[in-house]
């Protein structure tokens, strides 16, 4: 039975790109339907039938269209699409998902085109273009390394900076590693291993190899760019909001001639010892004036991982609203 409401019929004219609009076995359509809860998805032919909610019709209207004149552009369709178009659309009626979507940061040796999949994501890429330094800050799963790494990548790749440099805090204060057992390799490493796996998705495992051992792309902790003057560097400071207000100067103080600097971090998870101030948060106050520094403000609408992913953070934040909500006396107790 098809839900009450509005109903609208869509009708699309070339039957080869409307079967990428709707994917194998119509799986795209089923995406559809799991996103805006209550819509019914029907097609038959080069037509769909919409039926729900009039709030629901007229998003997944606006969906189905935008992502049409995507695939009429030969823009590569994938199901996760569906949930990101829904996203935006639902939190802009006007957004052009053609605009956002085709915004190609880099391909991947893989002919994965990456490229960003919200508003703000495309108002990121856009601010690391324009701007030396750029704060990507928000939770986790919302691209602010990935694409970060992307933009360096293929900054790297059109010879705009020679080299590439990857750093974050190896430990949570003051980066003691020799209380850590093994070389300094050793003990950094798993500290770095989240910046090699975004490097890997980007380029084979030989080539990024082959750069690393060559020092055209480095990835070391932060306290390895003391005492340094970075020139012609693309630099990403990845989990910033770790860093001390001292360790996030001596980075910033860093930047040389010729290059630019993205710093990451999600202020809602500071690792800090209590008594330490997280230098991504003063950045963020004090710096917040210059206007050649772009700071981006991700929230759990951009996050691009698994669907689920999503589920899990809004499932966290209503528990955590009901134990706060637990913890406030009743008036006149």
């Amino acid at each position: 039975m098809e839900p009450a409401g509005q109903k609208e019929l869509l009708e699309f004219p070339d039957a080869k790109f409307f079967q990428i609009l709707a994917g194998e076995r119509d799986d795209n359509f089923r995406e559809l339907s799991r996103v805006l809860h209550g819509l019914a998805v029907n097609a038959r032919g080069n037509v769909v039938r919409l039926s729900g909610e009039d709030e629901e019709v007229l998003i997944a209207r606006k969906v189905l269209l935008e992502l049409y004149a995507l695939v009429e552009a030969g823009y590569p369709l994938y199901r996760t699409d569906i949930d990101h178009a829904v996203r935006v659309i639902r939190g802009d009626r006007k957004a052009n998902l053609k605009e956002i979507f085709m915004d190609a940061v880099y391909v991947t040796a893989g002919k994965r085109v990456i490229s960003p999949k919200s508003t703000t994501q495309k108002i990121y890429i856009d601010a690391i273009r324009r701007h030396d330094i750029v704060f990507g800050i928000g939770p986790a799963g919302t691209g602010k390394t990935f694409l970060a790494m992307a933009m360096a990548v293929a900054a790297l790749a059109k010879r705009e900076v020679k080299r590439i440099i990857l750093t974050r805090p190896a430990v949570e204060a003051g980066e003691k590693l020799g209380f850590l057992p093994g070389s300094l390799y050793e003990k950094v490493n798993p500290y770095l291993r989240p910046l090699y796996d975004a490097l890997h998705t980007m380029m084979p495992l030989e080539k990024a190899t082959a750069m690393i051992e060559s020092g055209v792309i480095e990835v070391a902790p932060l306290a390895f760019m003391r005492g340094r003057t970075l020139d012609d560097s693309f630099v990403i400071l990845d989990e910033a909001q770790n860093t001390t207000t001292d360790q996030m100067k001596m980075f910033l103080t860093r930047l040389g001639f010729e290059s630019k600097a993205v710093i990451t971090g999600d202020i809602t998870q500071v690792d800090l010892p209590r008594g330490y101030v997280s230098g991504l948060v003063e950045a963020r106050r004090i710096l917040a004036p210059v206007r050649e520094i772009r700071f981006c403000e991700f929230s759990k609408e951009d996050v691009v991982r698994h669907p689920l992913v999503q589920e899990i953070i809004d499932a966290y934040e209503k528990d955590n609203a009901r134990v706060k909500a637990r913890q406030i006396p009743e008036s006149g107790e």
